[in-house]
C-alpha cells in the first residue's frame, strides 16, 4: 500500500490556506474558486485550524451569523488530525473514517506540507486495487 508522501507527489502538495482574522466570506470564495471543501488556517506560519463546508453549514448557517462579518478563527476546527507523509493510505482512511473528518493536513516534523481528503484516499486505493487486478490477470493469462 502506498504512503502519503507518494500520493502527494503523484497528486501535488499545493496547500491552500487563510489566515486566522479572515471573514469566512472570504474563505468561502477561496473555497469556491479552487473547487474545494476546506482551507487551512494559519497564525502567521503556523497551523492553527482548519475550516470546512461543515463548519461554515453548522456555524454560520444555523446559527445564522453573516459570513462576512464572522472571523474564520470563530468557526473553524482548532483541534486538528494530522497525518505524516510516512503513514499509509489505508492507515488515514481509517483515521479519518474513526475520528469522522474529510480532510487530513500532513505535517512532516513540524512543518505543513500538504493536505489530502477523503476522496484522494479513496481514489487511490480504488488504482491500487485495479492495479493488484491487472497484475493477477496478466498472470493468470500467461
Amino acid at each position: 500500500m502506498k504512503t502519503i508522501r507518494e500520493l502527494l507527489n503523484s497528486k501535488g502538495s499545493e496547500i491552500f490556506s487563510v489566515q486566522r482574522d479572515a471573514t469566512v466570506f472570504e474563505a468561502l470564495r477561496l473555497m469556491a474558486e479552487k473547487r474545494i471543501g476546506a482551507l487551512i488556517v494559519l497564525d502567521g506560519e503556523k497551523l492553527a485550524g482548519i475550516l470546512s463546508e461543515r463548519d461554515y453549514a453548522r456555524k454560520v448557517i444555523l446559527e445564522g451569523r453573516a459570513s462576512s462579518d464572522t472571523k474564520v478563527s470563530e468557526i473553524m476546527t482548532s483541534r486538528v488530525v494530522c497525518a505524516q507523509p510516512s503513514q499509509r493510505i489505508d492507515e488515514c482512511l481509517g483515521v479519518m473514517t474513526d475520528k469522522r473528518v474529510r480532510h487530513l493536513p500532513i505535517m512532516d516534523s513540524k512543518q505543513l506540507v500538504g493536505m489530502v481528503s477523503i476522496g484522494d484516499l479513496v481514489k487511490a486505493i480504488i488504482a491500487d486495487q485495479q492495479f493488484q487486478i491487472e497484475q493477477m490477470e496478466q498472470y493468470i493469462t500467461s
